[in-house]
């Protein structure tokens, strides 16, 4: 059995903007939520600015005490943990109480990278200390990358899939693309998907030390994050979570809930780092085989794109990506699709950033409008010499009428993850 899907919610903690009203206020003003960062600085980063979340002090700490979290406090957890009810509750869903049933048919596909880095390095400290009897109860539920999903699946109640995937930066969208087929095959009716990471020193210090970051704009952070650009010297890193509710047709109409958008179909796939594919540069026939099966599966047509969000780091990758649209395509020039970064405004937030920029896809097809790339005042001449300057927006453009927005991430293993998403029509 075969079934159409639909995404009834949404939920995001962006450095831009927590919560969908501000991320997607943001987005239309073209807001930067790159900042300076003191920590990176103390400890001798090449790059010392990064997009992280500006959430009060008393919100975390509140929002720690309500899901549970008082002790370790991930923040990888928390992020997830907001975007995740911010999509349920915006889905108009109940949460059962402790003493009744769980939702059978509702579950969780939420991927991480290194969410729970704080639980592990307060872990090795008093392990090494011969402190063992100092980690509680909750450093193992923390540590381990399921925690996420763990935590969601017990604060939502959900009783059938709850899992977690973990992927590199493919992560957030592999997740969508995983829900998505689970319920098309009639094995659930409603999955929170997403993804979300942490933030710090730990996390991003192995980017730092491998020279993937950049380190040109430590006095200028809102100019640091420039994908398609010629200035472009390395990614900004980023953390936050993304959340979105897929759900059957059937089951969003018998609710008479509110549908943001159609999931068409995806596909993830990998190049197998052969033929120049690397750990960390991908096989462009790779990318070209995922664009074009992505486009198979979702009846899509080159010519039906509207709009590509694009994964575009600020790095040589962006080259290879647009390639990969040319060669999947066959569109090129004025002739290509819109195409726009969301990294220019908060970094690459690693394993969070498919979720949080499918959020942004599906809030631009849905309000009709396209997001800047920022600082990309100069084209990078190899992009230039692939497609039209014009379609690479600087400044947002209002009543886009998009009808089909494609979103793709690439991730570090040569692994790539590509959907669509559809405006809904009654």
């Amino acid at each position: 059995m075969e079934r159409r899907v639909v995404i009834t919610g949404l939920g995001v903690v962006a450095p831009n903007g927590v919560g969908v009203k501000a991320f997607k206020n943001a987005l239309i003003d073209g807001v930067s939520g790159i900042s300076f960062q003191e920590e990176l600085k103390e400890y001798a980063f090449g790059c010392q600015v990064a997009g992280v979340p500006k959430i009060h002090e008393e919100q975390i700490t509140e929002s720690r005490r309500k899901f549970g979290l008082v002790k370790l406090a991930s923040k990888g957890i928390l992020y997830g943990c907001l975007a995740g009810v911010e999509a349920w509750k915006d889905a108009k869903l109940t949460i059962p109480s402790k003493e009744d049933p769980p939702h059978w048919n509702c579950g969780c596909l939420y991927g991480t990278g290194v969410n729970g880095v704080e639980a592990i390095d307060f872990a090795i400290k008093n392990i090494d200390n011969q402190q063992v009897r100092r980690l509680g109860g909750r450093t193992a539920q923390q540590a381990m990358n399921s925690g996420i999903s763990a935590y969601l699946g017990g604060i939502l109640g959900l009783g059938n899939q709850v899992s977690t995937n973990s992927s590199a930066c493919n992560t957030g969208t592999e997740a969508i693309i995983s829900a998505y087929y689970r319920i098309k095959n009639g094995l659930a009716d409603i999955m929170l998907a997403g993804s979300s990471e942490s933030e710090g020193k730990y996390v991003w210090g192995p980017f730092d030390s491998m020279h993937a970051l950049t380190r040109k704009f430590n006095d200028s952070p809102e100019k640091a994050s420039c994908p398609l650009s010629k200035q472009a010297s390395g990614f900004v890193p980023g953390s936050g979570g993304g959340a979105l509710v897929v759900e059957s047709l059937a089951s969003a109409q018998k609710r008479n809930a509110k549908i943001y958008a159609e999931i068409t179909g995806g596909y993830v796939n990998s190049g197998g780092q052969r033929q120049k594919g690397t750990m960390t540069r991908g096989n462009l026939n790779g990318i070209v085989r995922c664009i074009k099966k992505s486009m198979e599966v979702s009846n899509t047509k080159p010519e039906d794109i509207d709009l590509i969000c694009g994964h575009l780091t600020g790095t040589i990758g962006d080259v290879s990506e647009i390639q990969g649209w040319v060669k999947g395509t066959q569109r090129k020039g004025k002739n290509f699709p819109y195409i726009n970064s969301l990294k220019s405004m908060i970094g690459h937030c690693l394993s969070g950033s498919g979720s949080i920029e499918a959020v942004a896809a599906v809030l631009q097809l849905q309000g009709d409008f396209i997001h800047p790339s920022l600082n990309v005042d100069e084209i990078h001449p190899e992009i230039e010499a692939q497609i039209s300057a014009s379609r690479i927006p600087n400044t947002t453009i209002h009543k886009a009428q998009l009808n089909t927005v494609a979103k793709i991430s690439l991730g570090f293993g040569d692994v790539n993850s590509c959907v669509f998403f559809k405006k809904w029509n009654k």
